[in-house]
């Protein structure tokens, strides 16, 4: 599963192959079919593997002002750290959007990150949070695609969610 991340990472799908996965992974071709009999459930453990190194990045404590602070400031800041991590994100977006049961399983993956944000700023505008009317929804959705965006140019990425939070949050 690491060798098929690093495919990924490094030449997107166009270089994902069973066998240069076993190769680089140093096992023999028919080895990998023993733990991935298919392609696509290679993919899904790539999945599985990347957005479990996402996480929660929304800190546990403070107002929820303070706590979409923290959490755009970690997405910021994973995105410095861990800019491979992101290629690999994008790519599977990208692969997504012509393979509807990778589609249903990034959603699943991504339903929390969403649900997470509905409910932060729902709490922060309920706490009276100068959060210019966003409604919610259409604010968690902002905030996932600022985020995909800000992943494709890691330099840009702390103006750009910079940016994001002074618009959400106008304090």
């Amino acid at each position: 599963m690491n060798a098929a991340y690093r495919c990924l990472a490094e030449g997107g799908f166009e270089e994902l192959r069973m066998r240069d996965v076993a190769g680089r992974a140093g096992i023999d071709h028919s080895t990998i079919h023993h733990h991935f009999p298919t392609k696509q459930a290679l993919i899904v453990a790539v999945v599985d593997h990347t957005t479990g190194q996402s996480g929660s990045t929304t800190p546990p404590d403070g107002s929820p002002t303070d706590r979409l602070r923290g959490h755009l400031a970690a997405l910021r800041q994973k995105i410095n750290d861990q800019p491979e991590l992101h290629v690999v994100l994008r790519e599977l977006d990208l692969r997504a959007r012509r393979d509807p049961e990778l589609r249903e399983i990034i959603a699943s993956r991504e339903e929390g990150w969403r649900t997470s944000l509905r409910t932060l700023l729902a709490e922060a505008a309920a706490h009276g949070a100068p959060t210019a009317g966003v409604d919610p929804a259409a604010g968690a959705e902002l905030v996932i695609a600022a985020v995909k965006g800000a992943s494709l140019a890691a330099d840009r990425a702390d103006d750009v969610l910079g940016l994001l939070e002074r618009l959400l949050i106008q304090a």
